[in-house]
């Protein structure tokens, strides 16, 4: 099993940047691929990144790609959203996720398919 905690959220101005980091405790961090979904007001969650367990597999939804950089640190058992050009559209509750994966490339942006959930870090970006 393993636990999920977020933290990094705040409030910002359109095109700033934050970081959010996704701390995960266990030993066997390893073996999850990590994604990152979020959550705005009224609407579900969806899709934001995802990384695989070697971290050679990165993935991006269409609204964030160029835009956001997902990375994992195995020595640190951290997994990193850094969120540059934000816009006001991007302010939603942010949760980290985790996967239990065989493959080392495996990723997936699917929310039903993770195992795991962080319980959430609010980002807000005023316009």
């Amino acid at each position: 099993q393993v636990q999920l905690v977020e933290s990094g959220g705040g409030l910002v101005q359109a095109g700033g940047s934050l970081r959010l980091s996704c701390a995960a405790s266990g030993r066997t961090f390893s073996s999850y691929a990590m994604g990152w979904f979020r959550q705005a007001p009224g609407k579900e969650r969806e899709f934001v990144a995802a990384i695989s367990r070697s971290g050679e597999n990165t993935y991006y939804a269409d609204s964030v790609k160029g835009r956001f950089t997902i990375s994992r640190d195995k020595a640190k058992n951290t997994v990193d959203l850094q969120m540059n050009s934000l816009k006001p559209e991007d302010t939603a509750v942010y949760y980290c996720a985790a996967v239990s994966s065989v493959s080392s490339v495996y990723v997936t942006t699917a929310r039903g398919e993770y195992d795991y959930w962080g319980q959430g870090t609010q980002v807000t970006v005023s316009s």
